[in-house]
């Protein structure tokens, strides 16, 4: 599992906590991203911010095409049926792999499942990691990957 201390991870369990919240909140986006900061940072804690407003942004902007490709590369599984914690992390993990371009693929996957095992449930990593890797046969170029 990545160490708390690594700023990249501990952007994305903050982008993972905000864009959960907006499933369940009316709340704006400033007030998502200060609730998880408040329950997942210890003080001494450093995140990069602007990974953490890249990957809330994207998510937001390309969540209909995300969706689409989800729903795409795991067929017989609805997003409705997809456990919530696990559909945020794969929101997460394809707009960085098919939208972001900003971390390799491999990273962006190894986030992923390290995500998966660290909220998820006790096959989640498995899943993820079988979704994205049906995303980058299906989206990603070969030099791409």
């Amino acid at each position: 599992m990545k160490s708390n201390a690594d700023p990249r991870h501990t952007s994305r369990k903050l982008a993972l906590a905000s864009i959960f919240s907006w499933l369940f909140s009316e709340a704006n986006a400033e007030e998502c991203v200060e609730l998880s900061k408040e329950n997942l940072i210890e003080d001494d804690s450093e995140f990069d911010k602007e990974l953490h407003d890249y990957i809330v942004a994207g998510v937001k902007e390309h969540r209909e095409a995300v969706d689409g490709i989800i729903q795409d590369c795991a067929p017989e599984w609805p997003l409705d049926k997809i456990s919530k914690t696990d559909l945020v992390i794969l929101r997460i993990a394809v707009f960085e792999i098919v939208f972001g371009k900003r971390a390799p693929t491999k990273v962006a996957i190894d986030e992923g499942i390290e995500l998966a095992k660290e909220f998820g449930g006790d096959t989640s990593h498995k899943f993820i990691n079988g979704v994205l890797g049906t995303v980058v046969d299906k989206y990603i170029g070969e030099k791409d990957k």
